[in-house]
């Protein structure tokens, strides 16, 4: 038990010497993703569809992705070497974004209409374009966070780095993909094709979802990482070989959402790819947890 005390303590360091800006976001998060649950339970409850712009579903994802990817965030970019404004204005905007960006679908779907390629009244326009908006607010914070990434910062382990680094890669490439869809389905709507907006606006939903929470898998391994007594150098090949799992099984999703590929009509290669970067992962899953149960230190990353 002691080692999951130690673990339980570096963590709750992150809330309890927390800058006010970071302690923000996190009840944020946690709000938005009882915003999720919430909707979750009325699905699962009511019996209501899973399907269409209609449908409660969008509410429930949009509070679960955002919750979490907000509270990842806040969690990562104490890792990242930041002055105390930049950092505020970042996350003080990434946290407005997302609670914008969550409310205004919640509110669409109970208002029962779509809130996204929406432009039926002047209102549901203005809905629409705060979205598109927010998104590409969204990217600019997130690319702005990725540039940061990369700056050098000695009083984090090398392995933890260079996972933050790959995360935030990722996760931009997700948000620009989402920001593909809205373009796409804009254009749609403009064109006076709604419907066609609806139908493919969404098309590349499986590679804007797997590449979008590596930010939280990777950092998180080699968080743990960091509490095995092990060389640096041990650290990072983990890391690493969890990394290259991702990143393969990202890419292989992604190649057969753009070609536009059925899940039986996925190539033996493409599934030996995938059980590849599947087992990959999740052999550095198994590596860092046996590090930790055979060689555990209690000086592992904690909040500065």
């Amino acid at each position: 038990m002691l080692p999951l005390r130690s673990i339980a303590g570096a963590l709750w360091s992150f809330w309890r010497r927390g800058r006010k800006v970071e302690r923000a976001g996190y009840l944020v998060g946690a709000l938005l993703l009882a915003s999720g649950l919430i909707h979750l339970g009325i699905l699962v409850i009511g019996g209501g569809s899973w399907e269409g712009p209609l449908s409660l579903r969008k509410a429930t994802t949009f509070g679960l992705s955002f919750g979490l990817t907000l509270i990842t965030i806040v969690w990562v970019t104490s890792l990242l070497r930041l002055s105390g404004r930049p950092r505020a204005a970042l996350l003080g905007a990434f946290t407005v974004a997302c609670a914008l960006e969550t409310a205004l679908v919640s509110m669409q779907a109970w208002r029962g209409v779509p809130s996204h390629y929406n432009i039926e009244t002047t209102f549901d326009a203005l809905v629409a374009r705060t979205l598109a908006a927010g998104g590409a607010g969204l990217i600019a914070i997130i690319a702005v966070l990725t540039f940061a990434a990369f700056r050098a910062h000695p009083m984090v382990p090398i392995s933890l780095r260079i996972a933050i680094r790959i995360g935030f890669v990722t996760l931009l490439t997700s948000l620009v993909v989402g920001g593909l869809m809205i373009a796409k389905g804009m254009l749609l709507v403009l064109a006076g094709n709604q419907q066609a907006a609806y139908a493919a606006g969404g098309t590349l939903k499986p590679t804007h979802a797997v590449t979008m929470h590596a930010i939280l898998v990777l950092p998180a391994l080699a968080w743990l990482l960091s509490f095995a007594n092990w060389t640096e150098r041990r650290r990072l090949s983990v890391v690493l070989l969890g990394a290259s799992g991702y990143v393969v099984l990202a890419g292989v999703v992604a190649v057969e959402n753009v070609v536009g590929l059925a899940p039986s009509q996925t190539p033996l290669a493409a599934i030996a790819l995938s059980a590849l970067g599947a087992l990959a992962l999740t052999a550095s899953g198994l590596l860092a947890l046996g590090g930790l149960a055979r060689t555990f230190t209690p000086d592992g990353v904690e909040h500065d």
